[in-house]
């Protein structure tokens, strides 16, 4: 398949690698229909957080249809269109099931390359270096979604890929930032920094009476 490729610091190329294939029962395998491009995605890009290897898939905001499952996935089927968060979650640790699945305990593979820097280690996330778990990434014709189960949502006919798609990553985590603020009706906020979280920010809180 082709995919974009990350060799060097600012040094990205459009590659050919090999296609994914299902590694777990619970695994499903995604044609990806659109991805795209999160600000965080510069860090890396540009060296800022090291651990990246040449040849490294990128991208982790994305939606696709399932083209295969594991004999272990119950709530997706072939054929159906997903959107998929940029965090893996198992579902079952302490951290899923206490809703803090960014923290999830069984899928991060090398937590010792992160532990150093944050105290403890987050799940993992697509395409987005080492230190976030080595996973590839969703700028490709294909992606492996390990716990598809838990991690694919999905989308009702009718709705647009355009319309679901910013729901993997930039949606919830603009909402996320506006619901901190406690924000009451009639109030006036600030956003700084409009790029897709940033207006993700302000969409979110005029919904909450901003």
């Amino acid at each position: 398949m082709r995919a974009l490729c990350w060799n060097g610091i600012n040094d990205l190329r459009v590659e050919t690698v090999p296609d994914p294939k299902l590694v777990n029962p619970r695994d499903a395998i995604l044609r990806v229909t659109m991805s795209t491009t999160c600000g965080s995605d510069l860090h890396f890009i540009d060296g800022y957080i090291p651990t990246m290897r040449e040849g490294d898939v990128i991208g982790h905001e994305f939606i696709g249809e399932v083209m295969e499952v594991g004999h272990e996935v119950k709530r997706i089927k072939r054929g159906d269109r997903v959107v998929v968060p940029s965090f893996i979650c198992c579902g079952n640790c302490w951290y899923c099931q206490h809703q803090l699945f960014s923290l999830c305990d069984n899928t991060h593979p090398k937590p010792e390359l992160q532990e150093p820097l944050l105290g403890y280690h987050t799940a993992g996330i697509y395409g987005y270096t080492h230190a976030f778990g080595g996973y590839a990434g969703s700028h490709a014709q294909y992606i492996r979604v390990p716990h598809a189960d838990v991690d694919c949502f999905v989308v009702p006919d009718g709705v647009r890929d355009e319309q679901v798609l910013f729901l993997s990553d930039a949606a919830p985590t603009g909402y996320m930032g506006a619901d901190f603020c406690s924000i009451k009706k009639g109030d006036t906020v600030a956003v700084w920094g409009c790029g897709g979280v940033g207006l993700m920010a302000q969409i979110s809180a005029r919904l909450l009476g901003a």
